[in-house]
């Protein structure tokens, strides 16, 4: 039986096999940890970061940290010129704090 990192990995993998960030249309890829959660912007092509947002000083509750990561990393895409991008979940389930981001950056401005 896999553990629940394996799985993770595996379908981590599978959903990067699928899905390239180019500069016009970057990866927003997202990691969540126990106790924080992180958006990165990254142009596949070149290996560069574009933008990056965390929940390191937000307050509230893990799902509203979340929605307050999503609105960050929508208004540093701003920024940075980007309004469209390529959502990679990194193989967590589009759940909970995974959805919460990615409403939350779809409301300020982001399209995927």
């Amino acid at each position: 039986m896999k553990s629940k990192k394996e799985k993770r990995k595996k379908g981590r993998y599978s959903i990067r096999k699928k899905i390239s960030g180019t500069l016009e249309r970057p990866r927003l890829a997202i990691f969540r940890s126990n106790k924080e959660i992180y958006a990165q912007l990254i142009d596949d092509i070149s290996g560069n970061t574009l933008a990056s947002a965390s929940s390191y000083d937000s307050k509230g509750t893990k799902t509203e940290q979340a929605a307050v990561v999503g609105k960050l990393i929508a208004d540093n895409a701003k920024k940075a010129g980007v309004d469209t991008v390529v959502f990679d979940r990194g193989g967590f389930l589009y759940h909970g704090r995974i959805k919460a981001l990615a409403d939350s950056a779809r409301e300020a401005g982001l399209k995927f």
